[in-house]
């Protein structure tokens, strides 16, 4: 595993940049020896010469160019942060500090961010004092409901979860030139992706990638986002947002969905043609939540007038599969799921006298994302599963 030690990874950019131990040194205000003896510990640590030495300087070998790209990714996104809250961090703030300041962080509370670190409590207290020390300012406010961050801390605590990420990348990056499959790749699914899109591309990526860790993660499209913004995920798939909700983010459209009415096999409408609005504002419905796509379409196909006045919310499809199946309830789902469940006879299409407008599905990412190979791998599996979908 490659250290966390940010000062010996910013003596090995350095030296990258200067190709010079004694500029690197003096870059960053340590003796030759200390760098010296960094580099050979990070060559170690990432299993190969990082740098071929020569008369006319070092040079960086293929395995160190892997890791410096990612070194370089991982301090730009940090920096800036640590330089709002105080320039002085840059040089000052360890790997061990950041991370106490990310679970106070998360948790609000020194004791439960010590329990998450397994760490003693006055040890997770003084890594974030020594923080504000340094910074010559509060990172948290103090209240009787926990510790509340301000403005800057947030930012920081961001940065620091992101860059981390980054370092893990790199040792995926070194892993592949030496031929393994380090690193691992977190998904988050809508519910589109769950029933039809990710079954069928994992279940490929396996074929090439047996061994490779891999977690879905199934939620709620706000909270996956905010998970994938703090590098807790690495792409989301699922139904798209028009417009994009934040300027971060990059979303890759794969296909075109529509939705789909549904009923139990045994429903009195199934099998009609052309059924018109007023008689289905009359049903009962189970629909998505408030706040999708599958939803907004649902509602703007009755916008003429009354939404229908018997309405379930669920977004799960086992949940409204049972309620059809044991009622007249009408379903209202993404085109692509229900031709699934059709398909396996559990629950019959009922035609409309209107088609729907499509929504987009597809893939959101990080635009600072560079995934690895592995995860290449992934997303090349998902867009060919969407290309034969989608014909």
């Amino acid at each position: 595993m490659i250290s966390r030690n940010l000062r010996h990874l910013r003596l090995v950019v350095a030296v990258a940049d200067t190709g010079s131990l004694t500029l690197a040194a003096e870059q960053l205000h340590v003796s030759q020896p200390a760098v010296t003896q960094a580099i050979g510990k990070l060559e170690r640590e990432s299993g190969g010469i990082l740098f071929d030495r020569t008369r006319q300087g070092l040079f960086v070998t293929p395995r160190g160019a892997a890791l410096i790209s990612r070194l370089k990714r991982a301090f730009a996104l940090l920096d800036p942060a640590l330089g709002d809250v105080s320039p002085r961090l840059r040089l000052t703030a360890t790997s061990a500090q950041l991370q106490a300041l990310v679970a106070v962080h998360e948790t609000e509370n020194f004791t439960l961010a010590a329990r998450r670190l397994e760490l003693a409590q006055p040890t997770v207290h003084r890594a974030v004092s020594q923080l504000e020390q340094e910074a010559g300012r509060s990172l948290f406010e103090r209240t009787a409901y926990g510790m509340v961050p301000s403005r800057q801390t947030r930012a920081l605590v961001g940065a620091v979860m992101l860059s981390f990420r980054e370092l893990d990348q790199a040792e995926a990056d070194l892993s592949e030139l030496d031929g393994g499959d380090g690193g691992h790749t977190v998904v988050g699914a809508l519910p589109l992706a769950r029933s039809v899109l990710l079954p069928q591309a994992l279940s490929l990526f396996r074929l090439d990638r047996p061994h490779h860790p891999l977690r879905v993660i199934d939620g709620r499209y706000d909270e996956l986002l905010g998970g994938l913004r703090r590098g807790d995920l690495d792409v989301i798939v699922g139904a798209l947002r028009q417009p994009a909700p934040i300027g971060d983010i990059i979303q890759e459209e794969l296909f075109v969905d529509q939705i789909t009415f549904l009923a139990g096999n045994h429903h009195p409408l199934v099998g009609q043609r052309d059924i018109g609005r007023d008689q289905l504002r009359q049903a009962s419905w189970v629909v998505p939540q408030r706040g999708t796509p599958s939803r907004e379409q649902f509602d703007r196909f009755f916008a003429d007038g009354p939404p229908p006045a018997s309405i379930i919310e669920g977004g799960s499809i086992l949940l409204m599969r049972g309620i059809l199946d044991s009622s007249n309830h009408l379903g209202c789902i993404s085109g692509m799921q229900a031709k699934a469940e059709v398909t396996r006879g559990l629950v019959s299409e009922i035609h409309v006298a209107q088609d729907f407008p499509g929504r987009p599905i597809g893939l959101t990412y990080r635009a600072s994302w560079s995934p690895t190979r592995a995860q290449n791998q992934l997303l090349e599996r998902l867009r060919e599963v969407a290309k034969s979908q989608a014909k």
